[in-house]
């Protein structure tokens, strides 16, 4: 899908305002959350404009594989030694905000499940 011309993420993506891009690939865009949860807190974003995670896992599995492969390096190259969390939120009720599909990494800090 292109780019919704309303969406923050996809004005980021296409470089229409600023972010801070730590990845770029052909199929996603890394970049540091403004109002970070952890000392390392990466959103990880389809360059085409999709809803949310299911959305893009019914039309587009490869890319869900793209996200997390693409958080992958960036946690590596963020020094975590292979311990940080991902998550996607589907849904306002779920805590999604921006409505294009994004992954969360997070790392730097122990992690409790369940979130407190």
């Amino acid at each position: 899908m292109a780019a919704d011309p309303d969406c923050i993420f996809c004005k980021i993506v296409g470089g229409d305002i600023p972010g801070e891009v730590v990845r770029r690939t052909d199929t996603t865009v890394a970049f540091r959350d403004l109002n970070p949860a952890a000392p390392t807190h990466v959103l990880v974003v389809p360059v085409d404009h999709q809803a949310n995670a299911a959305e893009t896992a019914a039309t587009s599995p490869a890319t869900v594989a793209d996200l997390v492969a693409t958080a992958a390096s960036v946690a590596e190259d963020e020094g975590l030694d292979g311990s940080y969390r991902l998550v996607f939120n589907t849904g306002a009720e779920a805590g999604q905000s921006v409505f294009h599909t994004h992954l969360h990494l997070l790392g730097g800090r122990p992690m409790t499940w369940p979130p407190g």
